[in-house]
Parts: structure tokens; C-alpha cells; sequence
């Protein structure tokens, strides 16, 4: 026949269920509330003494070297025993009207649970209550408690989603900030480059004024063997022609060229 697969109400174990219909010396119950494994019962009980052997009770109670937890476990099911919150049973499972000896005593995994649910969420055997049981405060039912979980799930997701859309934001805020440092990078050297184009050097400016200086002193007729030239006057008259005749251009105005004309004979004087 070939295979199948299951369903999940075929690989539903029952578990819990079946817990609460067994029945357990109170030594193993109490072992099973400590979390100790099914499969491991017997060997941790066999390392468990008696805290005691003068009379029923203390023969009973058993100390674990290692599990603090069984003894005070097993005083709190004898106890509730005693007080009438749990029907004692014996190995067979039948429910005794009568007094069952300490060491013979065994309870109904239901009645133990019953009893249980007074007791603090965290501290309910896990071996009888599923996550959700063990969960519920005594104010909250389990259909609340559903919904308190559902909406914080919901939320963990939202969560989730948020802190995926945070960091792609956060990635493309770096990209953008890349490309703004790139460009102001790019402006800089660009506005660098205006202004070395722009702006002459020492040197160069020195040069300009020297030929403004000869040609003003040639025109003038300051140079040996060179006649003023006829068609001006004075140097007033030589800007007024250059104003006229060139107006528009950069830096040829009058009021330009009677600043840089001493200008260029006081520095060509100087060197």
C-alpha cells in the first residue's frame, strides 16, 4: 500500500488528555510537574530518599540530591490529600472513602490539575496544561487570552515589516547621500576651475600692466626716437577714444581704463 500523508488530527497525540486520565503515584506526579522527562522517571526516583523513617509521611517525602523541587512538590500533594482538595487513589486507580497509606497514595492526572489551577500560572504542571493553560492569568479566559496573542502577533508583524522598510529608507537615504557628496564634490572642482580661469595670476597680471605701460608711454611719445601720436592729445583723450569706440566690452570703460592706466605706469616705475 503505498504511503499517505497524514492529517493533522492523525498526528494529534492526545497528550494533555491523556494525562489527566492516568494515574500517578505522587512521587511521579510530582517529578512530572519538576519537568522531569517520562523516560527518565525511574531512573531519577531510584537517586530520591525518604527525608525521613519514623513514621509514614516522612518515609513518603523524598529528597532528590539535585532536584530541589520534588520534595516541597511531593509535602504540597500530600497536603492538599490531607485538606480533602485531592482524592487520593490507589495503584489500581479506585478512589478510596477511607485513608490510603502515604506510600500507596495516587491521584487522577484531572484531579491534580483541578486542584492545580488555584495555584499560579507558571507554577501549573506542564505535563497537564498546554502553553496556553499555563499562560492564562486567573482573570483571563483561554478565548481572551487567543485574542491578546493574536492582536500581539499581529503587531510583531507589523513590527517585522517596519523595521524591513526602515532599513531599505535607510539604504536609500545613503545612496542619495553619496550622490549629494559627489556633486558637491564635482561643483567645487568646477568653481575652482571658474576661478583659476578667471582670475589671472601674479605674474600674468604683471605682464598685462607692463604692456599697458609701454604702449601708453609709446602713444605719449615717452620712448626715445618715438613721436607722440598725433590723434591724442592727452592720455584723457585716448580713454575717451577707447570708451567710444569699444563700448560694451569688459573692462574697457572709461571709468575702468582710468584706474588701470596708473595703475600699470606706477608698477612698471616700481620694478
Amino acid at each position: 500500500m503505498t504511503g499517505r500523508a497524514k492529517q493533522p488530527w492523525e498526528n494529534d497525540s492526545c497528550a494533555t488528555l491523556q494525562a489527566c486520565y492516568s494515574v500517578y503515584h505522587v512521587p511521579v506526579a510530582a517529578a512530572l510537574w519538576c519537568g522531569v522527562p517520562p523516560d527518565r522517571l525511574e531512573q531519577e526516583l531510584r537517586l530520591a530518599v525518604p527525608i525521613g523513617q519514623s513514621n509514614a509521611l516522612g518515609r513518603a517525602i523524598l529528597r532528590h540530591p539535585y532536584i530541589r523541587c520534588l520534595e516541597p512538590r511531593i509535602r504540597a500533594i500530600h497536603a492538599a490529600i490531607d485538606a480533602g482538595e485531592i482524592q487520593a487513589c490507589r495503584e489500581d486507580g479506585r478512589k478510596a472513602n477511607d485513608h490510603v497509606a502515604y506510600e500507596r497514595r495516587h491521584v487522577y492526572g484531572l484531579d491534580l490539575k483541578e486542584w492545580a489551577k488555584k495555584i499560579a500560572p507558571t507554577e501549573r504542571p506542564a505535563f497537564l496544561f498546554d502553553d496556553i493553560e499555563r499562560n492564562i492569568h486567573s482573570g483571563i479566559n483561554a478565548e481572551t487570552y487567543r485574542t491578546l496573542k493574536s492582536a500581539h502577533d499581529a503587531k510583531e508583524i507589523k513590527l517585522t515589516e517596519a523595521n524591513a522598510r526602515i532599513r531599505e529608507i535607510e539604504a536609500i537615504k545613503r545612496e542619495v547621500e553619496l550622490e549629494r557628496d559627489q556633486l558637491r564634490a564635482m561643483i567645487d572642482a568646477l568653481t575652482d576651475q571658474l576661478k583659476n580661469a578667471n582670475v589671472p595670476g601674479d605674474r600674468a597680471e604683471t605682464t598685462y600692466q607692463n604692456i599697458i605701460a609701454a604702449l601708453l608711454d609709446c602713444i605719449a611719445g615717452n620712448v626715445p626716437d618715438v613721436e607722440k601720436h598725433p590723434s591724442f592729445e592727452s592720455e584723457a583723450k585716448l580713454i575717451e577714444a577707447i570708451d567710444e569706440h569699444y563700448r560694451g566690452y569688459g573692462g574697457l570703460s572709461k571709468s575702468n581704463l582710468s584706474r588701470k592706466f596708473p595703475e600699470a605706469k606706477r608698477n612698471l616705475r616700481n620694478q
